[in-house]
């Protein structure tokens, strides 16, 4: 059974959350967490990390993970980024689920108004299929094609809550 659950970085799965980022994101296009670091500075303190994790005989363990990076660039917006899951894992519904409680969070417990993420070409049908739109002409990124999604929910999607605050702002 999968589970999806918010962590920190005191979590004990956060280590195997950044190993799996790095084994799949970053070290195929030659940068580690250092070099992350350096590309948007702060970030990872300031991220909300959210993981996918299965039971298995030797512990939990890490399959997916997604980053949400409140009030970037700025306050009311935020950035989804660092979305992987394990090669062998994927095309289960894990990515769904993690952007799904993403938003979930975003929208209902943050009161967020929209999303944003540089998505890679490759993952571009992925996001339509959840809603999300392709903003700008293709650029450059780490050395990889992406393209800007934007994700805002009807208002009739959102929770009274998020509501509620995005009304008396």
């Amino acid at each position: 059974m999968i589970r999806v659950i918010r962590i920190d970085q005191q979590h004990p799965l956060y280590t195997q959350e950044v190993a799996l980022r790095v084994r799949v994101l970053l070290k195929p296009i030659g940068i580690d967490m250092d070099d992350l670091d350096k590309l948007f500075p702060g970030s990872e303190a300031a991220c909300e990390h959210i993981v996918a994790v299965v039971n298995h005989p030797s512990g939990e363990r890490v399959i997916g993970c997604v980053c949400l990076l409140p009030d970037y660039p700025t306050k009311g917006t935020a950035k989804l980024m660092q979305m992987v899951v394990d090669p062998q894992r994927q095309r289960e519904g894990i990515a769904r689920r993690l952007v799904a409680e993403l938003e979930r969070r975003a929208f209902g417990e943050l009161a967020l108004k929209s999303l944003w993420c540089s998505a890679r070409v490759g993952a571009i049908e992925f996001y339509e299929s959840m809603g999300w739109s392709k903003m700008e002409d293709e650029y450059q990124e780490a050395g990889i094609p992406h393209y800007k999604m934007v994700f805002e929910p009807p208002s009739d999607h959102r929770t009274p809550e998020a509501a509620e605050a995005s009304s008396s702002s």
